[in-house]
């Protein structure tokens, strides 16, 4: 595992009240924290919150304090709760405008469409002071990064072409390695042993993960984690001697 001086850490803050009701089913939060994984970057919280700039603004403030980098989700679009870039300028406390080249984006994209342009498909324009542009090559309208907050769209596979888009940004440490042992026993037979090698490995993640597949077939998996290959396959060894020793099978 990194030290606590190099590890790269963030949280996602996922902005709507179709999410907190249940009316939409959150899709964002998985893709990012396999993304954050992939590029060393450790996922710490995940938060939700409604469409309330005050409640936005405390979460926003509480988190990018906390994290090296805070993610958001929703609330980006044209219609009136969507608040989002306004609950960032009011947590960084800096204006918020159109911003020139988006809106002319904007107008070319909805004039080429044959899409009217209003007031409020500008609204999508609308970027707080000091802010980059994150770009939205799906369709057109951006998402933005102040500082450490990237703020990004709730619809999936335009979050997605967005942290793409702000990955070369982002500062990242050692990607995580991981390794899986998959048995054909109950949790709690191993629970001891898996805490023994912990023990010796506090700096590797070692976690439990209990199954139960068709025609009764009942194990767990054993996944281990580190960003140190070397600490990760003596982890694994040291396990797997201790599995061996008492005549458990993997």
């Amino acid at each position: 595992m990194q030290s606590g001086e190099d590890r790269i850490t963030a949280a996602i803050l996922v902005i709507g009240d179709e999410i907190l009701s249940g009316r939409t089913k959150d899709k964002n939060i998985g893709y990012i924290a396999d993304h954050m994984t992939a590029i060393g970057i450790d996922l710490r919280e995940v938060r939700v919150v409604a469409d309330l700039e005050a409640e936005i603004v405390d979460a926003v403030n509480a988190l990018r304090a906390r994290y090296t980098y805070v993610f958001t989700t929703g609330g980006i679009g044209p219609t009136h709760d969507d608040i989002t870039a306004d609950s960032i300028a009011a947590a960084f406390k800096v204006g918020i405008d159109h911003h020139p080249d988006v809106k002319r984006l904007l107008i070319e994209n909805f004039e080429r469409r044959g899409v009217e342009v209003t007031e409020a498909r500008l609204r999508m324009a609308r970027i707080p002071f000091g802010a980059e542009i994150v770009e939205n090559r799906l369709s057109i309208a951006p998402g933005f990064m102040l500082e450490n907050v990237v703020v990004m769209a709730g619809i999936p596979s335009v979050m997605h072409v967005m942290l793409d888009a702000v990955t070369p940004r982002l500062r990242t440490g050692r990607k995580m390695l991981s390794t899986e042992i998959e048995l054909f026993r109950p949790e709690g037979e191993i629970a001891e042993l898996l805490g023994d090698t912990q023990a010796e490995f506090a700096d590797v993640s070692m976690g439990s993960y209990p199954f139960n597949r068709e025609a009764r077939v009942y194990g767990t998996v054993l996944v281990l984690r580190s960003t140190d290959a070397d600490r990760l396959a003596a982890a694994e060894a040291s396990l797997k001697a201790r599995l061996t020793a008492k005549g458990i099978p993997f």
